[in-house]
């Protein structure tokens, strides 16, 4: 079947972003066919979109990660869902078969890819996924707010208890309040009972993520920011760090580390060639983990909190579907909290 589309034929700018007819074949085996009602974007749609040598695109190519439909269609010997229910995609696709897939841990699988990044994403009115990658949703989140939720929730939830290892009474910084994964990671560390420090270049953003439950909140465009943080830990630093901005921010934050502290990653959106000295890494003790997405059950146990209200979803911007190349721009201008919204 055709359906109509927002995709890129080449990289560039955000006005590359065009809309097409394309080509949706019938779900294959264990695939749905998902009816998308809204597609939330990522920092991830405007990489694949400015093009790199990680990128192996069909075009046309569909960007978008994070989707919430309604099933239109089953493939053979799909199951667990059925047709007319609304659900969530997590957006991570892994083989099923290798030691990774069978542990749980199916973000560390040698085949993963990600809806929009290597394979065909959400920008679209239709969409086959596998039939294990979707989970039903309440209709306490609306179509809008569950689009937001996948990828950045399972970001943090990775980051925040799995390689974060965060602890009640811990003292916790947090990078960049403003972004989706930022203004989940506040509330993930919030709900273990951990004091949140996070951080912004933004002042009209220090009260909102104060809402969400930082318990401070520091400009980073000031040179003396880490020794902002460092008052407010009794001069000792804190226990853990969560970045994804990199370059000089990711060399300040070891800094704000105490002794054996630990700094958790999962991106570097200005720049991936940070400047180190390898002395302060090693004598203090700190430790650099990295991470990127999470597994099916951590979108799983998430989406329980989200669909309570433990957890909410910011969503700064909602727009149609074809006003994709405007979203791109708000996003890159950095004036945006939470999530950018796309409605089909």
């Amino acid at each position: 079947m055709q359906t109509e589309a927002m995709v890129i034929e080449q990289h560039g700018g955000p006005e590359v972003i065009v809309r097409r007819l394309v080509e949706v074949p019938a779900p294959g085996p264990c695939e749905v066919r998902v009816a998308v009602r809204a597609v939330a974007l990522n920092h991830l749609d405007l990489w694949v979109r400015r093009g790199g040598p990680a990128f192996k695109l069909s075009y046309p190519h569909r960007l978008g990660s994070d989707i919430c439909g309604v099933v239109e269609a089953l493939g053979p010997g799909a199951h667990g869902v059925a047709v007319g229910q609304r659900v969530v995609v997590h957006p991570g696709v892994s083989c099923g078969l290798c030691v990774a897939c069978r542990d749980g841990r199916d973000n560390l699988c040698r085949h993963y890819r990600i809806l929009g990044e290597n394979t065909q994403g959400g920008y679209g009115r239709h969409i086959n996924v596998p039939n294990i990658n979707v989970l039903p949703v309440s209709d306490t989140l609306d179509d809008v707010h569950a689009a937001a939720a996948p990828l950045a929730t399972v970001t943090a939830w990775q980051m925040a208890y799995r390689k974060g290892e965060v602890f009640a009474g811990a003292n916790v910084l947090v990078n960049a309040a403003g972004s989706g994964v930022s203004t989940m990671l506040i509330q993930l560390c919030k709900l273990a009972g951990a004091r949140v420090i996070t951080t912004t270049s933004t002042a009209s953003k220090v009260e909102r993520a104060k809402a969400l439950g930082a318990d401070a909140v520091v400009l980073n465009n000031d040179p003396d920011w880490v020794k902002q943080v460092k008052a407010l830990t009794d001069r000792k630093g804190v226990d853990i760090a969560f970045d994804h901005v990199g370059g000089q921010l990711f060399e300040q934050t070891l800094g704000a580390l105490r002794w054996g502290g630990r700094l958790v990653i999962c991106g570097a959106t200005s720049g991936y060639r940070p400047n180190i000295d390898l002395r302060a890494v090693f004598f203090k003790q700190l430790e650099v983990r990295g991470s990127t997405m999470g597994t099916k059950g951590d979108l799983a146990h998430a989406l329980v909190m989200l669909q309570d209200g433990r957890l909410k979803v910011e969503v700064d911007r909602v727009l149609p579907l074809w006003q994709a190349p405007q979203a791109h721009r708000a996003l890159e201008s950095r004036e945006v909290f939470g999530k950018v919204v796309l409605r089909v």
